[in-house]
C-alpha cells in the first residue's frame, strides 16, 4: 500500500521514554499517509501527550486488560475490525501488541507492519535487538516503504510555562525514575551536592518529577532557597517546553530526559550498569551519557566536567 487515503492505527503504549522515541517514527508515518486517518493506540498517561504531539486524529487508550480479562478482549477486537483498519504499524512489538494482530482473525487482516508471526511486513531482521529503539524502528518502518525517518521535529511544544515565573538561568534536576529500578538512581545525597555546586555557579536548579517522587522534590527544595521544586506540578507536554529555555540538565535514564534532550537542550543522562546507551540512551543536539556501573560510584566532578561552560552565567 502506498502513501494514498486509507485508515491507519499505530500501537505505542508505554513507558514515555520509548513514546518518546517513538515520536520521529510516527511522525514518518503521518508524512508518508498525509491523507489517511490516522488512529493512535497508547495508555491513559501519554493520552495529552499523545495529542499535543499530533500525529493522529483520534486517540484510543489501551486499558491494559489483562490476558485473562475476555470481556475486555472481546470488545477489543470488536472495535479494531469494526473500523477496518487498512495497515497497522506496531511500533511496541511486545507479546501484548502481538496479541492485537490475532485479535483480528480469523479471516483477512490488515497490512502490518512488526514482528508478530505472520505479518506482511514483518520486521525479521536478525540484528533488531542489538539496534538502539530509533534505528530498529526505521528499520521496521523502512521494511514497509517509509524510508523518511526523521529526528523528532518539536514545533508541537506550544505549552506555555509562564505560570511557573522562573528566572533564568536555570537547569533542570530529573532525580528519579522508575520506582522498581533503584538501580537506575544517582543517589539523592549526589544531587543535593550537585544543587549546591550549581546554585555557587549561579543556576538555579529547577526539580522536574512525577507526583509519587514529591519527596526528592521536598529533599532538594531543603538545600537552598534558589531550588524551585516543581516535582509533580508538571503536565508532561510542559516538560520541552521548560527545557527551551533551561542552560542544561541532569537526570538519571528516566522518560522526561528523553523529552528534555529531544528538545535539544545540553543534557547529562546518568546510566548505571542496568541500561545500555547503546540501545536506548536520549537523543538531541546536545546530549553528553556519562555511566557507572554503579552510579553510586560516579563522582560530582564528573557530572559537573560535563556540562557545557555556556550553561553557566559569565
Amino acid at each position: 500500500m502506498s502513501g494514498a487515503a486509507s485508515r491507519i492505527l499505530v500501537i505505542k503504549l508505554g513507558a514515555l521514554g520509548d513514546f518518546i522515541q517513538a515520536i520521529g517514527p510516527m511522525q514518518a508515518i503521518r508524512r508518508h499517509h498525509r491523507d489517511a486517518r490516522i488512529v493512535l493506540l497508547t495508555t491513559e498517561p501519554l493520552r495529552d501527550l499523545a495529542r499535543a504531539i499530533g500525529v493522529a486524529d483520534e486517540i484510543w487508550i489501551d486499558a491494559r486488560g489483562s490476558l485473562l480479562d475476555v470481556p475486555y478482549w472481546l470488545e477489543l477486537r470488536r472495535r479494531l475490525r469494526a473500523r477496518r483498519f487498512d495497515r497497522v504499524y506496531d511500533l511496541q512489538t511486545s507479546d501484548r501488541s502481538g496479541w492485537y494482530f490475532r485479535l483480528f482473525g480469523p479471516g483477512p487482516r490488515p497490512e502490518w507492519s512488526g514482528i508478530a508471526p505472520g505479518a506482511s511486513h514483518r520486521h525479521d531482521n536478525p540484528a533488531r535487538d542489538r539496534l538502539h529503539t530509533i534505528e530498529r524502528q526505521a528499520d521496521q518502518l523502512a521494511r514497509a516503504g517509509i524510508t523518511d525517518v526523521r529526528p523528532p521535529e518539536m514545533a508541537w511544544v506550544k505549552a506555555d510555562v509562564q505560570r511557573f515565573e522562573l528566572a533564568r538561568p536555570y537547569a533542570l534536576i530529573v532525580p528519579g525514575g522508575a520506582p522498581h529500578r533503584p538501580e537506575k538512581r544517582w543517589p539523592l545525597e549526589r544531587y543535593a551536592d550537585l544543587v549546591k555546586a550549581l546554585v555557587a555557579r549561579r543556576l538555579k536548579p529547577v526539580i522536574l518529577g512525577a507526583p509519587a517522587e514529591a519527596s526528592l522534590g521536598h529533599a532538594l527544595a531543603s538545600v537552598s532557597s534558589e531550588v524551585r521544586d516543581l516535582v509533580g506540578r508538571t503536565a508532561l507536554e510542559e516538560i520541552p517546553a521548560l527545557a527551551r529555555d533551561a542552560a542544561c540538565a541532569v537526570g538519571n535514564d528516566t522518560g522526561p530526559m528523553h523529552l528534555i534532550a529531544a528538545m535539544g537542550c545540553p543534557a547529562i543522562v546518568l546510566f548505571s550498569h542496568a541500561s545500555d546507551p547503546a540501545l536506548c540512551a536520549p537523543r538531541g543536539a546536545a546530549v553528553a551519557i556519562l555511566r557507572s556501573a554503579r552510579l553510586e560510584d560516579l563522582a560530582l566532578e564528573e557530572v559537573l566536567a560535563a556540562l557545557p561552560p555556556r550553561a553557566f552565567p559569565a
